[in-house]
């Protein structure tokens, strides 16, 4: 069978390669073999392609790709609650650029049946990423704002769609004006585009609230300005640096004003051993199939399409590759 696979890191369009690798010898004991749809290419999966990014596989050379959606084919001994077509997630920690994977059956559950499995593909990471970091670090009440910036991304667009079924006001920042009424459509209470006296324009966008929490996924100056316009004691949350550069704060926030400074990453333990985890996957996964939650996808490719495929993402906007039919 096919899989993109790393044997050195590097330029993702120069080292990930097309291979042909054995087929799966499973599923044994509670395992299930499934086939793979759709997955992602994500920027998290780049970096570590890169050697850039905390979590790398063991060995190498190894199969890449750390989301997907994929459809049982056959399953091992002692599976419960599964049943062959049924569609669920691949783990972040198998390689999700592959034709079919075996997976431990353990923590697995159907998806719904009826939702897009594009959408599907990218649900393991950002919709659990923003539903805990919309629960985990303050208290939140039903009409309370909460301030992001990169409010065009996948969790950007998560947060939206989770904070509103919550009862809870959104105000994002983005850069460009051509998605504001987009994601107005998608639920926002406020969308503001980055510039010149953003500062002013979230305090009149949300009638000089006090917003307890502003969630960060992009560094850099946006740190600051964030956090300008936290309520005193309010909390920014550090998920991501988009810009690539270190957060900016000032001190004078910190000290006189109680501001907190938090961080969140998924693949921590804790979270992943936390029935929180589970919860927010099933609120993710009822936001797609309602279509509340939806990612706009700029491209699809095969698998033979691999270079192809992360110079478009390496350019922006989210690239999918459809394995299976």
């Amino acid at each position: 069978m096919k899989a993109l696979q790393i044997s050195q890191y590097g330029n993702p369009t120069e080292v990930v390669q097309l291979v042909d690798i054995p087929e799966p010898a499973g599923p044994a004991n509670g395992e299930v073999l499934a086939a793979v749809e759709y997955a992602p290419i994500n920027l998290s999966e780049v970096l570590k392609i890169l050697g850039q990014y905390p979590l790398r596989p063991s060995t190498l050379p190894a199969t890449v790709g750390n989301e997907g959606v994929a459809r049982i084919v056959s399953l091992g001994r002692d599976v419960k609650g599964l049943k062959p077509g049924d569609r669920i997630l691949v783990p972040f920690t198998i390689g999700a650029w592959s034709e079919r994977v075996v997976l431990p059956a353990d923590g697995l559950s159907a998806l719904p049946s009826n939702a897009d499995p594009r959408q599907l593909s990218m649900l393991s990471i950002n919709p659990p990423t923003a539903a805990l970091m919309l629960s985990d670090y303050v208290e939140l009440s039903q009409g309370d704002w909460v301030l992001q910036n990169a409010g065009s991304s996948g969790v950007g667009r998560s947060v939206i769609a989770i904070a509103k079924s919550r009862g809870l006001r959104t105000a994002s920042i983005v850069r460009r004006a051509e998605v504001v009424d987009e994601l107005v459509d998608a639920g926002a209470d406020a969308v503001l585009v980055d510039g010149p006296d953003l500062g002013a324009r979230i305090k009149a966008a949300t009638k000089n609230a006090g917003i307890p929490l502003a969630i960060d996924g992009v560094g850099g100056e946006s740190s600051a300005v964030l956090v300008s316009a936290l309520a005193r004691g309010g909390t920014l949350v550090v998920y991501s640096r988009m810009s690539r550069k270190p957060i900016t704060l000032d001190a004078v926030d910190l000290i006189f004003r109680d501001i907190r400074v938090r961080a969140f990453w998924l693949p921590v333990p804790e979270i992943q051993r936390s029935p929180r985890l589970a919860d927010a996957l099933e609120l993710g996964a009822k936001l797609i199939a309602e279509g509340r939650l939806k990612v706009p996808i700029a491209a699809t490719y095969r698998l033979t399409e691999g270079r192809t495929a992360l110079a478009h993402a390496l350019q922006g906007g989210k690239v999918l590759f459809q394995i299976s039919e």
